[in-house]
């Protein structure tokens, strides 16, 4: 699949965070989790402008993501991605992103994070390679009692 369109209802229902590799300063790689939205074939991610991930992007802008649910049906989205920092952006990304994972603006865990809405900076992911896999057909055999199982050995 070239790009997110084949997913986009997966994409839109689904309220997980995005995980998201980067290449750091010493060469290695790093994964965070950052909520998403999923918008015009795009990625938008918004997080604070000190945080190391938008530093570790600017150097290089080459990185990848998963969305996928930890428990069983295994289904989800992988790719490359370029991404692209948006200082402008930040405070509006963030209010989009509240929206969609708490509902809105007006609790207080929304609260704070508008308190600090001013260093938000938005971060822009344009998939170049992107692979998707369901596997619920494969695993509707799979108990009830199994798939709980699966989930709660997942809170180790």
């Amino acid at each position: 699949m070239k790009d997110l369109s084949e997913a986009s209802k997966f994409l839109d229902e689904i309220r997980i965070p995005l995980r998201l590799t980067a290449k750091t300063s010493t060469g290695w790689p790093v994964v965070i989790s950052l909520w998403f939205q999923y918008q015009n074939s795009l990625l938008f991610c918004a997080t604070q402008k000190t945080a190391r991930i938008v530093s570790y992007l600017e150097i290089d802008p080459r990185c990848a993501f998963e969305i996928a649910p930890d428990h069983p049906p295994y289904r989800g989205v992988r790719g490359q991605a370029l991404a692209q920092i948006d200082y402008s952006k930040g405070k509006q990304v963030l209010e989009q992103l509240l929206y969609r994972y708490v509902g809105g603006l007006d609790n207080p865990f929304a609260k704070r994070l508008l308190a600090k809405s001013d260093n938000e900076v938005a971060i822009i992911l344009d998939p170049k390679r992107v692979y998707t896999w369901d596997f619920s057909n494969r695993m509707k055999e799979i108990s009830p009692q199994m798939l709980a199982l699966a989930s709660s050995d997942a809170n180790l």
